[in-house]
């Protein structure tokens, strides 16, 4: 599972080509390979922190629409280019059966789940690195948590990609946790 298939590169950030509406990034934001868990990041804010909580969180509670590709983007700011967070409605699509498979492994030791697309049989790794609340890294190894730039329609909350080894689901999140971030691109 090691032959990694690179579609291209984007302002110096590998992609794979899914068949799907977007690319996806080969790995996490602030990692060196697929499996690496990379940075976690509250919902909005650019930068990584010591402690993740509702007083020190840049979104919470506040009235926040879309934040695709603007400043509050990690994955914009930080890669620059046309990369930016997916949205609610791209989880969705990565996650219809009839476009892609999702089967529960590991990778370099990391557990979390190779995704396949059935169009062209190219595939990403979403590590399960669980989450990080207050100073505390949680369920690593066992749950896998990502941003999305979509909002809930509460000023708390916003959608995301949750996932355990028995299934993936789009769901929500508190924008105070520091969540995982896998880039897309319209190239």
């Amino acid at each position: 599972m090691n032959d990694y298939p690179i579609s291209g590169t984007h302002s110096g950030h590998a992609y794979v080509d899914l068949g799907l509406s977007v690319k996806w990034a080969m790995c996490n934001v602030g990692a060196e390979s697929p499996d690496d868990y990379g940075n976690y990041y509250a919902w909005g804010e650019t930068s990584a922190k010591w402690r993740y909580g509702e007083d020190n969180c840049k979104t919470w509670e506040r009235n926040v629409s879309n934040i695709g590709g603007t400043w509050r983007d990690v994955a914009h700011v930080k890669w620059g280019g046309g990369w930016r967070l997916p949205t609610e409605d791209e989880f969705k699509e990565l996650l219809k059966e009839h476009k892609c498979t999702w089967t529960w492994t590991i990778l370099n030791s990391h557990n979390g789940y190779k995704v396949t697309s059935k169009k062209n049989g190219n595939w990403i790794f979403l590590p399960a690195a669980g989450y990080r609340d207050g100073t505390s890294l949680l369920y690593a190894g066992e749950y896998g948590y990502f941003w999305s730039s979509t909002p809930y329609g509460s000023t708390a909350l916003a959608y995301g990609l949750s996932f355990c080894s028995s299934k993936p689901y789009v769901d929500w999140g508190r924008r105070y946790g520091g969540h995982s971030v896998r880039a897309v691109g319209e190239f």
